[in-house]
């Protein structure tokens, strides 16, 4: 997946107001580098939430996140002399993160979905405050952000300060070149000055589930298409190993009215449609009515991560209509007279839970996908292929370590299924006692995402192989699209041995970038 900007004049315009941002939106400022535009009900919004803000501050009475310290230490009334450095104070002291940076896609959801929190109204910043921060995303300045330090509660705490951080003109950041600089020669370069944080801007710049929930839209855009090229991937194995389409029929699936099996179903026949490689055992004498699981159960274990994907669709967009921060503004603009509440809405839980639903989608698909891959390179289980779709076996080891490569990586995936939301672990004088490990769980998902894309490549990579071992029959108009696609663009057909990995990386890339699914779809049509 990439994370480079695309030049100013290719850039869309991203509105951000009070209401949610769409997935699309997040994808087009993260990885497009899209331009934002604060709508006037926004900044409208904003100003009579600090205007409420401005007033509680000026009371006497002590209030959570204005006048008082945070977590543990929100019993203390801070004089208003100090309550600027409490806010600079407490971005400071929580940058804290650790370990590798994170990706710069990452980083710019991120920034993108706090935007859109800010502008709902309901976190007491200010004007000059909400477009700095969508000033510096225009500029293409990234802040560093580390692998380590979020643990899913209150939000994603340590990267969101990190970015605050470079509000303040502190810290590091990643300018539009990608070039490392201090923040504040990097604000300077852009012609823009760092923020002086007033009471209550600090918390509302780290206190949200924003990381999170950036990398759950992202990973939810890259599994649709790995979805789609998951049922490419069975067709051209069903396809390759002589296997029957009979079972893909449309009254048999209806037996079992999943909405997903039904959808994947729907896109192996059309896959398999006119394919000569079928028609040549399909008849009287045919007796493959019994295909392995692998095969004959593809469209119930896609159809059943469809399903399992729709529902974290779904959570996703419930949490981007969110205004996540402690404490909130509430009525202001409404009746009555506006107030600031605690709140429990900043807990990662909800989010949690679908990244992990997800990491366990993503490593059943690789797993059933390793298992077709398998069945080619057995000569006791391919129906005439020669062992390892080697050109001379004994000689040539064809595609044997190529398995191992998808072998290695569904093992690892099967670590990264495991929950990471099951974990909590106290922290800030047991204040923070339950926490949802959302960030962690985020993390392992974009691994598993990649390691979906490997091995769905290196099943492409086998079926087109072995569907080339199988002429003259000819292989369905799309699946044979699909083996064009790999032929121009490397990734040779049967022969001696050759260096493999470049091959492999082409067809990771050619996966990933959707081409494996939009040279189906030239001939067929949109997959489902």
């Amino acid at each position: 997946m990439t994370t480079a900007l695309v030049p100013p004049s290719a850039r869309t315009v991203v509105e951000v107001g009070v209401g949610a941002v769409a997935p699309a939106d997040v994808l087009a400022v993260a990885r497009d580098g899209a331009r934002i535009e604060l709508t006037a009900d926004a900044l409208e919004a904003v100003d009579r939430a600090r205007a409420a803000v401005d007033e509680l501050a000026a009371s006497a009475t002590p209030v959570y996140g204005i006048s008082t310290g945070f977590g543990a230490l929100a019993t203390r009334h801070i004089p208003t002399e100090k309550r600027a450095r409490l806010q600079r104070s407490l971005v400071r002291s929580h940058a804290a993160g650790s370990g590798p940076e994170v990706e710069r896609e990452v980083v710019r959801a991120l920034m993108l979905l706090r935007l859109s929190t800010l502008a709902t109204g309901r976190t007491g910043v200010r004007r000059a405050t909400v477009q700095l921060l969508a000033d510096v995303l225009d500029a293409g300045i990234t802040p560093v952000v580390h692998e380590f330090g979020s643990l899913g509660c209150s939000g994603d705490l340590a990267p969101l300060s990190h970015c605050a951080l470079a509000l303040i003109g502190e810290g590091e950041v990643r300018d539009a070149d990608g070039v490392l600089r201090p923040a504040a020669e990097a604000l300077a370069a852009a012609g823009l000055e760092p923020v002086e944080l007033a009471a209550k801007e600090g918390l509302a710049l780290i206190n949200g589930t924003d990381g999170m929930l950036g990398m759950l839209v992202m990973a939810l855009a890259d599994l649709e298409v790995l979805l789609r090229t998951a049922d490419v991937a069975a067709a051209m194995s069903v396809e390759g190993q002589l296997g029957t389409d009979r079972v893909f029929a449309e009254e048999l699936q209806a037996l079992r009215p999943h909405p997903g099996q039904a959808a994947s179903a729907a896109n192996l026949r059309a896959l398999l449609r006119d394919s000569g490689v079928v028609a040549s055992h399909r008849g009287p004498d045919c007796t493959r009515v019994q295909d392995a699981y692998s095969l004959r159960c593809s469209p119930q274990v896609h159809g059943a991560a469809r399903d399992t994907l729709d529902h974290c669709a779904r959570v996703a967009g419930w949490e981007l209509a969110s205004a996540v921060d402690n404490p909130v503004v509430v009525s202001a603009g409404d009746d009555g007279p506006a107030r600031v509440e605690s709140n429990g809405n900043f807990h990662g839980a909800p989010v949690a839970y679908v990244l992990d639903f997800a990491a366990i989608v993503a490593a059943d698909l690789a797993s059933i996908s390793e298992r077709r891959t398998d069945r080619f390179l057995d000569k006791a289980r391919n129906h005439g292929l020669p062992p390892f779709l080697a050109d001379d076996p004994g000689v040539d080891s064809g595609l044997m370590i190529a398995q191992y490569t998808q072998a290695g990586i569904v093992s690892e995936l099967k670590r990264l299924a495991h929950p990471a939301s099951v974990d909590s672990i106290p922290s800030s004088a047991m204040q923070e006692d339950h926490v949802s490990m959302g960030w962690a769980a985020a993390r392992k998902l974009r691994r598993s995402v990649d390691g979906l894309t490997r091995v769905l490549a290196v099943e492409v990579m086998a079926a087109a192989r072995a569907l080339d071992l199988r002429r003259p029959l000819e292989p369905s108009p799309a699946t044979g699209a699909v083996v064009d696609l790999l032929r121009s663009h490397g990734v040779q057909g049967p022969g001696p041995d050759r260096h493999l990995a470049p091959e492999i990386e082409a067809c990771v890339d050619l996966v990933r970038s959707g081409a494996v699914v939009a040279a189906a779809e030239a001939v067929i049509g949109e997959l489902k």
